[in-house]
């Protein structure tokens, strides 16, 4: 039996989404999120980023900016990531089958690190973030604090919970791993 993990959405579950983002020190965190890494992390699950950054496919930024950003966003959490898996690709570009709400990103980690998937945790503030968890067979959490009002329904309906703050979230996933904040 492999180890239970959490994989992250980064945009508007991490940090402050800015369409694009490629200047580190526009990075923002999100109330409670660097709180919330910590205990998760010191609950001894590794936690991975998961993010959709079409805005390289598009030739609006380049991957080098995606890693100064997630460097930066690292630093400013005072955490360190087992791992980020990225799409690069824009909607309809032909490796675009990566994208959430493909668990494939999921999927791949998981093989890559022996983690298992049903033990494991997917948290998001959008639709695609809880399919693609859904579809991994990992339990999902819907972090409201920035939920799209187009999402906002179907999400709360799909997600195994709901969690209006960040700490509300990492007790939910703690007390689902047998550890306590």
């Amino acid at each position: 039996m492999g180890k239970a993990a959490v994989f992250l959405d980064r945009d508007d579950t991490l940090i402050e989404n800015v369409p694009y983002l490629g200047d580190p020190d526009k990075v923002q965190l999100l109330p409670g999120a660097k709180k919330s890494m910590e205990s998760l992390q010191n609950g001894n699950l590794p936690l991975i980023v998961v993010s959709n950054q079409s805005g390289v496919g598009r030739g609006l930024i380049t991957k080098e900016q995606v890693r100064a950003v997630d460097s930066r966003m690292e630093q400013l959490l005072g955490i360190r990531f087992l791992e980020y898996r990225h799409c690069f690709a824009a909607p309809g570009d032909p490796y675009d089958d990566r994208r959430k709400p493909s668990p494939r990103m999921l999927q791949e980690s998981a093989q890559e690190h022996g983690l298992d998937l049903a033990r494991s945790f997917m948290v998001g503030n959008r639709l695609s973030d809880i399919q693609a968890g859904h579809a991994a067979g990992c339990k999902t959490v819907l972090l409201k604090l920035r939920v799209h009002p187009e999402d906002e329904q179907q999400s709360t309906t799909l997600a195994d919970q709901c969690a209006e703050t960040w700490e509300e979230a990492a007790q939910w996933i703690l007390s689902r791993t047998r550890v306590s904040l």
